[in-house]
């Protein structure tokens, strides 16, 4: 792996995945994207043998990015990173020409090695991932594909409750065993479902839901 496109608009998760990359594949090239228009310019303008892709950007989908890179760059390997581990992310992504769904909540050393696997032939699938696709496979008459929840989920909600009790992101991250950067998603994620843009207003939204009791 020589030239890898980095989709990702939170940067110090940039930064992250891009050290990942590093560890991978020495003296890889990587070209970073913050958001699907940077990412559709640079798919145009450049030769990638490997991309990472989130999939909830500032100005929509990522698997838009991922869809346009699959039918620009044939030998591509096309890798999703993201906090979203149901249906109606999973399905829609591979469908587009995804070959790996990794997920930013585990250990950074996991990552880089499912990252190398990619060298063997090995899709890079995180353990939970690969769990739901033989899942989906096994059912009968299921749809591909579900309506995007509203509600926030399980993780989520312990996010939006440490914030409501003041704890900052290095901190919420220590308590649920989790990276900073993988609570950042999580907050930007609480941020877009509850419609809020600050601490204060998440506070509130805690207090209403009833989590700080």
């Amino acid at each position: 792996m020589k030239n890898a496109l980095l989709v990702e608009d939170i940067p110090e998760t940039r930064i992250w995945l891009g050290q990942l990359l590093r560890d991978a594949f020495a003296q890889i090239d990587i070209v970073e994207a913050a958001s699907i228009t940077v990412g559709m310019h640079a798919c145009a303008a450049g030769n990638f043998d490997l991309a990472i892709v989130d999939l909830e950007l500032p100005d929509g989908s990522g698997v838009a990015v991922i869809d346009a890179l699959a039918r620009r760059h044939k030998d591509i390997c096309i890798i999703v990173a993201t906090i979203y581990d149901d249906d109606a992310h999973i399905f829609p992504a591979l469908q587009a020409g995804a070959q790996g769904y990794l997920l930013k909540d585990q250990p950074a050393a996991v990552l880089t090695r499912q990252l190398q696997g990619i060298l063997d032939g090995s899709p890079p699938l995180s353990p939970a991932i690969a769990r739901r696709l033989l899942g989906h496979f096994r059912m009968t008459g299921s749809e591909t594909t579900e309506t995007m929840e509203t509600e926030l989920t399980t993780r989520e909600r312990e996010v939006l409750k440490l914030i409501g009790q003041g704890r900052k992101t290095i901190d919420i991250a220590g308590v649920l065993g989790i990276s900073h950067h993988t609570v950042s998603d999580h907050v930007k994620n609480i941020y877009r479902k509850l419609n809020i843009s600050s601490r204060a207003q998440a506070a509130t939204a805690a207090s209403r839901l009833g989590l700080l009791r």
